[in-house]
């Protein structure tokens, strides 16, 4: 009689809904052991819209339309991409940078382990743009996928070593959390909002204990978007909370602010 099979390779059991709790461990346990494989012990978190294009591709596009003499509406959303473009470019020259000087202070040993890992969620758009400015420095970027039933295919700058696809959004955003020294939000929809929202609660509650900055890349956009001072005005926060973020419009005075906030942990375990 042919045996049983055993219980942690019966692919059955294992999809089942009883083994769930397996599952979610798995997607904590499997990325632990690679950040620990490969030295991780920190992260610079990059958040922002999947619809945000490279700016010759937005442009390329645009100049199509016209040619083809697309209805104005089409036009107008063309218009905007390629407006809204230079983002993806400032996300790859921050992410360069950021990288370049990580590199720097693993080679100098001024760091135990590599530090300030450049992380996107994964996908295309503003998370393509900050893998792929890490790999034009050629370091280092992690990519934490998650699998969703019509989008976000793994971009293909994302270390290979350091590529992962979650099935559980919470498990994904503990691993965003947990591993992050810093917070870069760049303009983007109810996706992006989700993520800032929440590690501002976590801050601001005291669940995330570290003082970790957090920057709102873009102030045109977000102060257009979201009115905080209103939220202070109707008691819903704190002034103090304010303090939480503070806006940058560029790549230099984005990075400028993180090595002056991220400089004096770098002899810190």
């Amino acid at each position: 009689m042919k045996s049983a099979p055993k219980a942690y390779k019966n692919s059955e059991f294992l999809n089942s809904p009883q083994a769930r709790t397996i599952r979610i461990l798995s997607e904590y346990l499997e990325p632990e052991s690679r950040f620990e494989k490969y030295n991780i012990q920190d992260t610079v978190v990059f958040f922002g819209s999947a619809r945000i294009q490279p700016p010759e591709k937005a442009r390329r596009h645009r100049d199509e339309l016209h040619a083809r003499g697309a209805a104005a509406a089409e036009l107008r959303m063309a218009e905007a991409a390629l407006n809204i473009s230079n983002y993806y470019q400032d996300a790859v020259d921050l992410a360069r940078m950021i990288t370049v000087w990580s590199k720097e202070l693993y080679t100098c040993n001024q760091c135990h382990g590599r530090r300030f890992i450049v992380c996107s969620g994964g996908g295309p758009g503003i998370m393509q743009a900050a893998n792929r400015g890490a790999s034009e420095a050629g370091g280092y970027s992690i990519g934490l996928n998650i699998s969703l039933p019509f989008e976000q295919e793994p971009n293909p700058y994302i270390s290979r070593e350091l590529m992962f696809e979650f099935h559980y959004f919470f498990v994904r955003k503990f691993w965003f959390a947990y591993l992050a020294k810093a917070l870069i939000i760049f303009p983007g929809g109810f996706g992006t909002l989700d993520e800032m929202m929440e590690i501002l609660t976590l801050v601001q509650t005291g669940k995330m204990t570290k003082n970790i900055p957090i920057i709102l890349f873009g102030s045109n956009f977000w102060k257009q978007i979201l009115n905080f001072e209103a939220l202070v005005d109707w008691g819903m926060i704190c002034p103090e909370d304010l303090n939480l973020f503070t806006f940058c419009d560029t790549p230099q005075e984005a990075f400028d602010y993180l090595k002056k906030r991220l400089e004096p942990i770098c002899a810190a375990p």
